[in-house]
């Protein structure tokens, strides 16, 4: 495991269902000293929009925001800048941490597509090291291709082996068309006797209404299956423990995996998931992966009739936070990641 003993890492991120918080938690027990700011001023839904939509409307707040947090690091010298996303973050705090700290190295990573917030390609330039979860973003803008990751707390769960109250758990954010592909799996489902849940989650009612009358996937979604309330990592857990498969629908325009794949197959749960881009990386392995084609669902019972087969220990630490960290801050994975790709 890579040696971050007193070195100083000064960490901002993105808030992403409290893992910004496990990878600061976890760059201190490996004996970093980490300063760790929230990279928006403010999570409420409404600046999570006007940051989204056109940071300029809300330039005061950020630069007031920034030039806070200069101000309450100043003198500090420190080894890395670590930024997660950085949809909020301007230049001028990119360049002044830079200016007073010209030895340290600069570290980005990325979980959403660019094209999605094509803002953020212009500040690549300020990193000595690029990472990205997207392997087409990893090719067309030269940047190395990292994985996401599962903590520790997933793992555990192989351990428990009671009988499953589900076939089927999803649990996720009520965006494009999750309501849609989610609603046809239950109903077959629900033809092939297979227990189902579904967990739709919403940030706020006045912005999911707002959602609805924009977006014409979410105008089928019947609100009463949403809920406002997010799961904690432990109320997730527990729905895991409880089922034999989780459902796992990206965005249709999204190739990287997400979060929820490795937590489930470190968990020892299958996985059923619409992103056929599976099927390029170490861990894929089709007694516990069915990839299905979100235009034309078919379920395969035989999957809820076997048990989890075992993973490959080295695969699934080089799938885990320990790993994650190694690569971002030791020797890029490139190689290993990209072995894997059959297209």
């Amino acid at each position: 495991m890579i040696c971050l003993k007193d070195k100083k890492i000064l960490f901002l991120s993105v808030s992403f269902f409290k893992y910004e918080k496990a990878i600061a938690r976890r760059l201190s027990e490996l004996g970093a000293e980490v300063d760790f700011y929230d990279e928006r001023p403010s999570n409420s839904n409404f600046s999570k929009g006007i940051i989204r939509l056109n940071k300029r409307f809300y330039h005061l707040k950020i630069n007031n925001y920034y030039n806070r947090i200069l101000e309450e690091i100043k003198g500090k010298k420190y080894d890395y800048f670590f930024l997660i996303k950085g949809e909020a973050i301007p230049v001028f705090f990119l360049e002044k941490i830079k200016q007073d700290n010209p030895e340290m190295e600069m570290i980005y990573y990325n979980f959403d597509p660019l094209k999605e917030y094509p803002n953020l390609i212009e500040n690549l330039k300020y990193f000595d090291k690029k990472f990205t979860f997207e392997y087409n973003d990893s090719v067309k803008y030269n940047i190395s291709f990292r994985p996401l990751f599962y903590v520790d707390d997933y793992k555990s769960l192989k351990q428990h082996t009671q009988k499953p109250e589900y076939d089927i758990v999803f649990i996720g954010s009520a965006h494009t068309d999750r309501y849609i592909v989610g609603e046809k799996i239950r109903e077959i489902a629900d033809r092939l006797n297979l227990k189902s849940y579904f967990y739709y989650y919403a940030m706020g009612r006045i912005a999911f209404r707002l959602k609805k009358i924009i977006d014409k996937n979410l105008k089928q979604f019947d609100i009463t299956k949403v809920s406002f309330d997010k799961l904690n990592h432990h109320q997730i857990i527990d729905f895991y423990r409880k089922t034999k498969s989780v459902l796992d629908i990206n965005k249709p325009f999204q190739n990287g995996l997400t979060i929820r794949t490795f937590e489930v197959l470190a968990s020892g749960r299958k996985l059923i998931t619409t992103n056929s881009d599976i099927k390029n990386y170490p861990f894929y392995c089709p007694e516990n992966i069915l990839v299905i084609d979100r235009e034309d669902i078919q379920l395969k019972p035989e999957l809820f009739a076997t048990d989890f087969k075992e993973m490959d220990l080295e695969v699934l630490y080089k799938m885990s936070l320990d790993s994650f960290i190694e690569c971002l801050f030791g020797e890029d994975q490139d190689n290993y990641w990209n072995s894997f790709r059959i297209n």
